[in-house]
C-alpha cells in the first residue's frame, strides 16, 4: 500500500490529486450524524411546527445542495457532477439521525460529498430550531460505507 499523502507534493505543498488517467467507475457512500435535543424540539422539528416551518424538508434540501456544492466548500476536492444524492431523517429518542447517500460514476469518490450532506442538514436542521432549543448538540458525523474505485468497498464497523 501506497503510504504517500496523496494531497502532497514532492516539496510538500498541497496539491488538488490529479486523477485523470484514473478509470471511472461507480461509486457510491453512505454518511450518517445526529443531532441531539430537547423532547419539545423533537416533536416541533418532526412534527413541522416549529417556528421556522417544516425543518426537514428545508434541511433535506440543504443537504442535497451542500452535496453538490463540495468541491467548492474543502480545499483539493474535485467537483462532481453527482449522478444522485439523498438524505433521510429517522427519529431518535433524543434527536434526528440523517443519513445521506451519493452516487457518481467517475474517478474519484463521494465520501466527501455524503458527509457534506449529513453536516449542512444537521447544520439547517440546527438552524431551524434553535428558538427552540439552542442547547442542540450535532454529533458522531461519519462514513458508514463506500463502494467503487481502487480501494474498493469499505464498511464501518459497528
Amino acid at each position: 500500500m501506497d503510504n504517500r499523502l496523496t494531497h502532497l507534493d514532492e516539496s510538500g505543498a498541497a496539491r488538488m490529486v490529479d486523477v485523470g488517467g484514473k478509470t471511472g467507475t461507480a461509486r457510491t457512500a453512505t454518511a450518517t450524524g445526529c443531532i441531539r435535543m430537547s423532547g419539545d424540539a423533537l416533536v416541533a422539528m418532526w412534527d413541522g411546527t416549529g417556528p421556522k416551518g417544516d425543518a426537514l424538508a428545508t434541511a433535506r434540501i440543504a443537504g442535497i445542495m451542500a452535496a453538490k456544492k463540495t468541491g467548492e466548500l474543502i480545499p483539493l476536492c474535485h467537483p462532481l457532477a453527482l449522478d444522485a444524492v439523498s438524505v433521510e431523517f429517522a427519529k431518535e429518542k433524543n434527536g434526528i439521525r440523517v443519513t445521506s447517500t451519493a452516487s457518481f460514476n467517475g474517478r474519484t469518490g463521494v465520501e466527501m460529498e455524503a458527509m457534506t450532506a449529513v453536516s449542512i442538514a444537521l447544520l439547517t436542521l440546527y438552524d431551524m430550531g434553535k428558538a427552540l432549543d439552542k442547547g442542540m448538540i450535532i454529533e458522531s458525523v461519519r462514513l458508514l460505507a463506500k463502494s467503487g474505485g481502487k480501494s474498493g468497498d469499505w464498511r464501518a464497523a459497528e
